[in-house]
C-alpha cells in the first residue's frame, strides 16, 4: 500500500470506534489494489458529530462510514440523502462531492449480498421472511426484503410497540408479531434472520426455539462475534442452511469504498480470515 502527499481519505466514525472492523478491511483493499490511500478510525463524541462531519471537506476526506451511536443523527446532518438512507432513517456511508456531505445506507444492500454468497440461488420471492428486531438493522433488513420481493416479512421484537411502528410505517408485507409468538411466528418461514445484539458476546442469549422452523429455511445472524452464534449453531444441528453476520459487514463496505477509492473490491476468503485475524 502506497500513501503519499495525495492520499485519498476515509475512515469510520464512532464513539466508541476501537472495536471496528472497518480499518481492517478497508487497508486491506487499499493494499491489494495499490492504491494511494488510508482509512482510519474516527472516536467522535455524539455531541461533537456535527463538527466532525462538517470538517470532512476542509481535511480532504472523501468520505466516511459511520457506526454506533451516530447513524441515525447523522440523517439531518446531510446535504443530500439517497433513497436508501431516506427509507432506513440512518446513514452509514458519507460520500464528500464538491464539499457537501451526501448520506447513504448500504446496511440493506450487504445483507442481501451475504445472503446470495452464502446460500446460492437465495430469492427473498421464496417465502415468508421472520426478523427478530425492530432497531436500525431491523430497518435496513426490512427494506432490503421488500425490495427483494419477500411476499411477508414477519417482525417479531421485545417490544411490541416497535414492531407494531416498524409494520405500519412500511405497510405490507410487514406485519408486526409478539415476543410471545416468535417461535410460532417461524412456521412456514423461508428466512430467519436475527437483527438484534442478543447472542453478541457479552450480550443475552437469543431465546429461540426452532422446532417450527422449515429445514429448508436460510438463518442468518447480524452478529459476527463470535461468528457462529448460539442461533447459527442450533440451525446448523437440525440441517438449516446458515450465513454468517461477517459477510454483511464486507458486504456493505463495498459501495463505499468503489465510491472514495473509484474501485468495486471484492469480498475473499482471504478478506475473511483478515478481518477475523486468521492471517
Amino acid at each position: 500500500m502506497t500513501i503519499t502527499g495525495k492520499a485519498t481519505l476515509a475512515g469510520v466514525m464512532g464513539w466508541p470506534v476501537s472495536h471496528s472492523r472497518s480499518p481492517l478491511l478497508h487497508n486491506f483493499w487499499l493494499a491489494r489494489y495499490g492504491i494511494d490511500g488510508a482509512y482510519v478510525p474516527l472516536a467522535v463524541r455524539p455531541d461533537d458529530l456535527a463538527t466532525a462531519l462538517r470538517a470532512l471537506p476542509a481535511l480532504g476526506f472523501a468520505g466516511v462510514n459511520l457506526t454506533v451511536p451516530h447513524k441515525e443523527a447523522a440523517v439531518e446532518l446531510m446535504d443530500r440523502l439517497d433513497a436508501s438512507a431516506t427509507r432506513i432513517g440512518a446513514v452509514n456511508t458519507v460520500v464528500v462531492a464538491n464539499g457537501r456531505l451526501e448520506g447513504r445506507n448500504t446496511d440493506g444492500y450487504g445483507f442481501i449480498e451475504n445472503l446470495r454468497a452464502g446460500a446460492k440461488g437465495w430469492r427473498g420471492t421464496g417465502g415468508p421472511a421472520v426478523v427478530i428486531g425492530a432497531g436500525g438493522a431491523a430497518r435496513a433488513i426490512a427494506v432490503a426484503l421488500i425490495d427483494d420481493g419477500a411476499p411477508e416479512i414477519r417482525i417479531v421484537n421485545r417490544t411490541y410497540a416497535r414492531a407494531q411502528a416498524l409494520a405500519a410505517e412500511f405497510g405490507k408485507p410487514l406485519v408486526a408479531l409478539r415476543w410471545e409468538e416468535r417461535a410460532a411466528a417461524l412456521d412456514g418461514a423461508a428466512l430467519l434472520a436475527n437483527a438484534t445484539t442478543l447472542g453478541m458476546t457479552g450480550q443475552p442469549p437469543l431465546d429461540l426455539a426452532l422446532d417450527t422452523l422449515p429445514k429448508r429455511a436460510v438463518v442468518t445472524d447480524a452478529v459476527y462475534a463470535p461468528l457462529e452464534t448460539a442461533l447459527l449453531a442450533a440451525a446448523k444441528a437440525r440441517g438449516n442452511l446458515c450465513v454468517d453476520g461477517l459477510g454483511m459487514l464486507l458486504h456493505q463496505a463495498r459501495a463505499g469504498f468503489a465510491a472514495w477509492f473509484g474501485r468495486d473490491p471484492e469480498v475473499t476468503a482471504e478478506l475473511r480470515a483478515h478481518v477475523l485475524g486468521e492471517r
